[in-house]
């Protein structure tokens, strides 16, 4: 592996984001590896627990602009996508390009904005263009959507279509600080009373991540654990000859994005560890993110208190290792 793209070249993104955003590594990994992944995030976590500062921190730390909406119940497709409008002087119509033409781009609350709004993100996420009338128009290189959304509130919101959930690469679940993080975090806050945050001390410009991309795809991966990454995608759809339960808990499973997502985050993640290939720990460490939000549980299971988290970890459990 070229010594200019090891995993170092990230590092002024790792650690500008470990300056601002205490403990939350799954949250810091997860956005690493969409990165490298040319992947979408969703963030799911309750209030206060700094969804929104480690997206706009990733974004000072790497070259592109940024945009930041927020999904409300009035949000309509073209606020997201753009308009035709009409210029009297010419006498012709001229495409104003919205939010999505943006590198980075950050749906707060993604799930308080109704399925037609939803639906506009689908052909953006999934083939990196726009189509508005008759004219479609390529979006950005590089292009995240990195939304959030707080698992309790229902009030006003709207269950994702399961079509948008299975274009998000990854699903990172964020959680409460421990208590010592949590004084960390008190230190930081005061720190930021008495200033602005220092910028990071390195912009990784887009050249960078299109060349640790390049290096990423290259990393091996051995036949038989493609077959590990199809047996464990086919088990979520049909897991009656692994094991009953998981037959009685699933309604739907993974879809083959879900196959594409696991190699491409497998590999991701074997290169963030600094490995030229990929083993079985790789494609587990990733397989939770990858497959929780493309699960679907039974009545049954939701019943019986069975989360998509207790799915994964019995589908690792059953789903011979090669």
């Amino acid at each position: 592996m070229n010594a200019a793209l090891d995993s170092s070249c990230l590092n002024p993104v790792r650690e500008h984001l470990a300056s601002q955003v205490i403990g939350q590594q799954e949250l810091v990994d997860s956005i690493i590896i969409c990165l490298l992944s040319d992947g979408h995030l969703l963030v799911e976590g309750l209030p206060g627990l700094a969804k929104t500062t480690a997206v706009k921190t990733l974004s000072d730390a790497v070259e592109g602009d940024y945009h930041r909406i927020q999904f409300t119940p009035d949000l309509l497709p073209s606020d997201l996508v753009g308009t035709d409008i009409y210029r009297h002087d010419e006498a012709r119509f001229e495409f104003r390009p919205g939010p999505l033409f943006h590198n980075i781009l950050l749906a707060d609350e993604v799930n308080r904005a109704p399925a037609k709004v939803q639906s506009a993100l689908l052909e953006a996420m999934a083939e990196r263009q726009v189509t508005v009338g008759r004219s479609t128009y390529q979006l950005p290189g590089l292009f995240m959507v990195l939304a959030t959304q707080n698992p309790i509130e229902q009030e006003g919101t709207y269950h994702l279509p399961e079509a948008q959930l299975d274009r998000f690469l990854i699903q990172a679940l964020v959680t409460y600080p421990t208590p010592e993080e949590e004084l960390l975090i008190l230190d930081l806050d005061s720190r930021r009373q008495q200033g602005p945050a220092a910028p990071p001390a390195q912009v990784v410009s887009q050249k960078t991540i299109d060349a640790a991309r390049a290096t990423v795809s290259k990393i091996f991966v051995d036949e038989r654990l493609n077959r590990y990454i199809v047996d464990l995608v086919q088990a979520s759809r049909g897991p009656g000859p692994y094991d009953s339960d998981l037959e009685r808990w699933v309604r739907f499973g993974a879809s083959p994005r879900a196959s594409i997502a696991l190699a491409r985050c497998a590999r991701a993640r074997a290169w963030i560890d600094g490995e030229r290939y990929v083993t079985p720990e790789h494609i587990q460490a990733v397989a939770p993110g990858v497959l929780r939000h493309r699960i679907l549980l039974s009545f049954e299971g939701e019943a019986e208190g069975v989360t998509t988290n207790d799915v994964i970890e019995r589908l690792l459990r059953v789903v011979a290792v090669p």
